[in-house]
This record gives structure tokens, sequence and C-alpha cells, in this order.
């Protein structure tokens, strides 16, 4: 499965979604706290997922549960920048756990992972949106309906194109 992300929509070979990107929009020079969406094309590293709040799905590519603990470097200065970490943790990271639902199913966009560049950004996900489709961090986000139904369909040949 091919993935086109270009003026805020996410097309397939066969739907179109409406998705958010970053505040900032997007770039091809990304940094830590930009808050800007890579441009590149990205294969999918893995799936977390909240076994509270989404029904069993049949994932196609690697998946892990996420736990209260369960969390991501966002510490250029860490060994452990841009990699799953679990809490307690000492240095910057971001929660996995959340209470407003946009991580209650992620897809690791391989962003920034081999090898990965200190400062040059992190935790890109394929997530759920917030309500009225608001900008992101950094990411791109579309609503749960619709991921949901994506995910299934995403293994380790997928990719996902980030265009202006």
């Amino acid at each position: 499965m091919h993935l086109l992300v270009k003026n805020n929509f996410l097309h397939t070979k066969t739907k179109v979604f409406r998705c958010s990107i970053g505040k900032n929009g997007l770039t091809r020079n990304k940094t830590e706290g930009d808050l800007c969406t890579p441009i590149g094309e990205f294969k999918f590293e893995r799936i977390f997922y909240r076994e509270d709040k989404i029904k069993e799905i049949n994932f196609l590519l690697r998946s892990d549960v996420i736990s209260k603990n369960d969390g991501w470097c966002d510490d250029p200065n860490s060994k452990f920048y841009n990699q799953h970490i679990k809490f307690p943790f000492n240095e910057s990271a971001e929660q996995l756990y959340r209470s407003d639902d946009l991580y209650d199913l992620i897809c690791v966009i391989n962003y920034n992972t081999n090898p990965i560049l200190h400062g040059k950004g992190s935790a890109i996900f394929l997530h759920i949106a917030k309500p009225h489709f608001e900008s992101t961090e950094g990411c791109v986000a579309i609503s749960k309906e619709d991921l949901i139904t994506l995910v299934q369909q995403i293994d380790a040949h997928s990719t996902i194109t980030i265009s202006n």
C-alpha cells in the first residue's frame, strides 16, 4: 500500500482521507520542536495501540500494546533519541499512553530512524486527529475510523510520501 499526504489529504489508491499535519507546515529540513512535518518517502516501522480502546485488529505489521509506562524519547541529547522507551525515564520523552485518545492507535513513520541524527526530529507518527483536525506537532493525523481502516492494510512494504 502506498499513501500520499498532500494538501491536508491522505490519498490511497482508492480513497482520500482528510488529515492534519504540523502546525508550521512541511519541511525538507526538519529539526526537533519545529512543529513541521518532514517531506519525503518513508516506510512504517510498527504499530502501537491501546488494547482497552481499539478492538482486536489483524495487523499486517509488527504491533505492540501501549502500556502506561510507554514513551518515545524526544531529547536530542539522549542516546535513546527517537526511540521507544519505558518510564520512569530521566530524559525528555513523550507519553504514549494518553487521555486524549490521539495515540490510541499509532503507526511509527520511519523518519530519522536509520541512522538516527540527533536534533533532526523525533516521534513522527500517523495517529488519530484531534476533533476538528487541528494541526499536529509534526505528525500526520486522520480520523480514528479512517486509521482503523488503513492499519489493516499497512505492511512492511507500505510507504507514505509526504509532499508539498
